[in-house]
């Protein structure tokens, strides 16, 4: 075998490799997966800062369409295990399946 057909050997093996293990995600059950929405998420360490200074001399910003945030006075929601669904997702819809019931013949 050349080179060039023995590379050609290992690009293929490689792509047939990648596509049996992108096959692998779906192995999974999705209750079992871990939801990123449920995760700590950058913005939760958000905090407010002080408005805006402006130096004498210099003419402020026009803040009368300024967004307000008001103050959050709410009890902290209970905590959400990594496998509940994201609140933003809808449920899944499956039709209720009812087991089979044998029925007496008529007479």
């Amino acid at each position: 075998m050349t080179s060039a057909s023995r590379a050609l050997w290992r690009a293929l093996l490689a792509a047939a490799a990648a596509v049996a293990l992108a096959g692998c995600h779906h192995a999974i059950p999705k209750a079992f997966r871990a939801k990123d929405c449920n995760r700590p998420q950058p913005y939760d360490r958000a905090q407010s800062i002080p408005s805006l200074r402006v130096p004498p001399g210099i003419d402020p910003p026009d803040t009368h369409a300024a967004l307000r945030i008001p103050a959050y006075n709410e009890p902290a929601p209970p905590p959400r295990k990594l496998t509940d669904p994201c609140l933003d997702e809808p449920p899944l819809f499956a039709p209720a399946r009812t087991p089979a019931t044998k029925t007496a013949p008529s007479t």
